[in-house]
This record gives structure tokens, C-alpha cells and sequence, in this order.
């Protein structure tokens, strides 16, 4: 019988990949950035910027490095 492993999630790994790699995450963002200049595309672009954040620590974190809010950002 083969032993079970553990699934890991596309969200989980994407985020790792992206706190890895600072390279990756800065064409990532690239993209979201064009995904939010159309209407249709907006939400993939609102969730690309929020995996990217997730990936450096969360808004917060993401808000703090930036020298805003929380809520600015």
C-alpha cells in the first residue's frame, strides 16, 4: 500500500514561489498591473496584488515596508 501525502494548495504554493523569487513577484505584479485596466479582468488583477502581499507578510507588512496605512494601501 503507498503512503498518502499531503496535498498542497495552488494558493499555498503560488504564494511561496512568489516570496522566493522577488523576480517572479515583480513580473507577477507586472501582469496584475495590465489585468486592472480592464474592467473584465479586474478581480484576477485585485487577486494577483492580494497573493503578492500574502507572499511578503500581508497588507500590513506589505503597508508598514511602504511607510502607509493599512488602509491606505
Amino acid at each position: 500500500m503507498r503512503k498518502k501525502t499531503a496535498a498542497v494548495s495552488h494558493h499555498a504554493r503560488e504564494v511561496a514561489e512568489l516570496g522566493a523569487d522577488r523576480g517572479l513577484a515583480v513580473e507577477y505584479l507586472k501582469a496584475a498591473m495590465e489585468s486592472l485596466d480592464d474592467p473584465n479582468d479586474r478581480a484576477a488583477g485585485l487577486i494577483a496584488l492580494r497573493t503578492v502581499a500574502e507572499a511578503y507578510g500581508g497588507l500590513g507588512a506589505v503597508a508598514t515596508e511602504a511607510g502607509i496605512s493599512r488602509e491606505a494601501l
